[in-house]
């Protein structure tokens, strides 16, 4: 307060200078000691003997934005992360010695630009890594392939291998999902419309704050085209099959491009709504480059390491190994701060919670603080998956038949995403079905990454990074369980054969390898049924509807809880839009 009043009482360069000496002594003091604290060592000395503005669980990505930005507003923000490690599913781990994993999330175009911005991420070290091309998808026969990526001219001649319609159509359906993208895009930075909390907030001035982003998207709509407009809904409630057979011919191009509706997601191209999916996958950008996803250096877990570190500079406390079992209320409903596993009481005015709705309210909330119809809401949240994640360090680079390479070197082939195992949708919707009948996909959809072939930082020179996000793989398995021996090895070395009918000789190169099948995922991340988007990101489950109807703006029936994690709306993804429009609001909100 006392610099506060010393700023108010000097002339505005003054008050610059002053600020920039302030700013430049936090980072100077910052850089002394370790930017986060262990709780399992002791923990920060005012953890326990301070009541906190704010309280943050989980110190995954958007708990990490949310501290960011409550910490910037002047709050008193504590972060307490479970884990001994920061990031949530953002992360980077070291789990083969000298080859740094992305372990679950794997490549960046989601992070909203305004929070790069704000939070001054490239100044922390953040470095995205643009891949060109961006899609390599080989035939399983060797005699052909498909490049795709950022280089018109090059999607013009490598579609026109497989169809010269589908060379004309790719760059008009591209531009339409550009503009659908400009249009949807600053619905995702606001709260949505929403009804809930008490009475007074209800009145005519809120309501008109509240409608203010929805108002604008409405202006934008009456200036689009009807054609479009008609289009953008088709996309919105149709299979995606519909709209990429509208658009073109080819199979090996409609499949590649199916894939962005079902990523994640547990459903097929031929499923309603699943162009959603595919436009919500379309939505980000790298450097100002719309629709360009990239590596990040160092790993997805830089992300949140720049994120954490532009939290701290504010004034946030981060702390590791600090796990919250139960969020305290009062008995006038309101909460009171978080409990410990280790019973230590840290107290605060609010709370947010980067964990999936059923472990916020299922699990560290008493049932008696939950009104039971929410509660009723809550449970029927869709959680089902079909991700698992396999991380493998190998001693050489694949070597595609379809294009090989000719040394150690990597190729063209190696720096994008590479869809093996299926070259049609019929194929992605054969693998989904098999899962839906509660068995692995006896030929998974497999999305290969290689981040070592443009990060040097993450593997021992000649060696490589490889990340495998495959579907379709039930939670529960219907003629067994996952946790008995050898099931997972088993499955991973089905993807592994099926990787060597394109690149053979691949499972040989193998020398290291971390298996997360759903169940992995829930236990490690606290996923509920290990989906990766805190649950379905269907229509039923977007905006209003998000994470239950009538709750959609953040705020919980309990006062002073917040959801700041992708359970809340926009949704999933490495977007940090959940974190910064909860905290937000907590400013707003007082």
């Amino acid at each position: 307060m006392r610099v506060i009043a010393a700023l108010n009482g000097q002339t505005p360069l003054a008050r610059r200078l002053i600020t920039c000496a302030i700013l430049d002594f936090r980072r100077a003091f910052s850089s002394l000691g370790p930017a986060v604290v262990d709780f399992a060592k002791g923990g920060p000395a005012d953890l326990t003997i301070k009541v906190w503005d704010a309280v943050v669980i989980g110190g995954g990505h958007n708990g990490l934005t949310a501290a960011a930005y409550l910490a910037k507003a002047g709050k008193s923000v504590a972060v307490l992360e479970r884990r001994h490690v920061l990031g949530g599913a953002a992360v980077t781990e070291e789990l083969v010695p000298g080859f740094k994993f992305s372990r679950c999330s794997y490549l960046q175009s989601l992070l909203r630009p305004q929070i790069i911005r704000d939070l001054d991420l490239h100044r922390h070290s953040l470095k995205l890594l643009p891949r060109n091309p961006s899609s390599f998808i080989p035939s399983r026969d060797g005699k052909s392939y498909l490049l795709m990526g950022p280089d018109e001219a090059l999607n013009r001649r490598e579609v026109a291998k497989f169809s010269a319609k589908d060379a004309e159509a790719l760059p008009k359906y591209e531009a339409q999902l550009e503009r659908f993208c400009a249009l949807l895009d600053p619905l995702l930075d606001a709260p949505p419309l929403s009804f809930e909390g008490p009475a007074p907030s209800r009145g005519f001035r809120s309501l008109y704050q509240k409608a203010g982003t929805l108002t604008a998207f409405l202006g934008r709509s009456a200036k689009t085209g009807s054609k479009d407009l008609t289009a953008l809904y088709e996309l919105m409630v149709a299979p995606a099959a519909k709209v990429l057979d509208r658009w073109f011919e080819s199979d090996v191009l409609k499949a590649a491009l199916a894939t962005d509706a079902v990523i994640g997601a547990m459903a097929s191209p031929y499923t309603p709504g699943s162009g959603y999916v595919l436009l919500h996958h379309v939505m980000g950008e790298t450097n100002g480059h719309r629709g360009i996803w990239s590596f990040v250096e160092g790993g997805m877990g830089a992300v949140s390491a720049a994120i954490a570190r532009s939290a701290v500079e504010a004034g946030a406390t981060v702390v590791t190994n600090a796990e919250v079992a139960e969020i305290v209320v009062s008995d006038s409903k309101r909460v009171e701060g978080v409990r410990l596993a280790d019973g230590t009481l840290v107290r605060s005015a609010n709370v947010l919670a980067n964990t999936t709705p059923h472990v916020t309210f299922r699990r560290l909330l008493a049932e008696e603080h939950i009104p039971p119809e929410f509660r009723r809401a809550v449970d029927l949240i869709d959680y089902s998956s079909p991700v698992t994640k396999i991380n493998l360090a190998v001693d050489k680079l694949p070597n595609f038949t379809a294009f090989p390479s000719s040394g150690d070197a990597p190729n063209a082939a190696h720096f994008g995403t590479i869809h093996l195992g299926a070259e049609s949708m019929a194929d992605i919707h054969t693998a989904y079905q098999e899962c839906v009948n509660g068995h692995p996909s006896s030929r998974p959809v497999i999305e290969m990454t290689i981040p070592s072939s443009l990060d040097a930082t993450i593997a021992p020179l000649g060696k490589h990074v490889i990340n495998l996000f495959i579907q379709y793989t039930p939670y529960k398995p219907k003629d067994y369980n996952w946790d008995e021996p050898g099931r997972r090895e088993a499955f991973a070395q089905r993807v592994f054969s099926i990787i060597d009918e394109y690149a053979p000789g691949f499972s040989e190169s193998i020398i290291g390898q971390d298996i997360l099948t759903p169940p992995d995922l829930e236990r490690l991340l606290n996923l509920t049924g290990g989906n990766i988007f805190h649950g379905s990101m269907g229509l039923d489950s977007l905006y209003l509807l998000r994470p239950v109807p009538g709750w959609s703006n953040y705020s919980t029936p309990v006062a002073g809880l917040y959801l700041c994690g992708s359970g809340a709306h926009p949704g999933g993804g490495v977007m940090g839009a959940p974190g910064r429009n909860a905290a937000l609001t907590v400013v707003r909100n007082g």
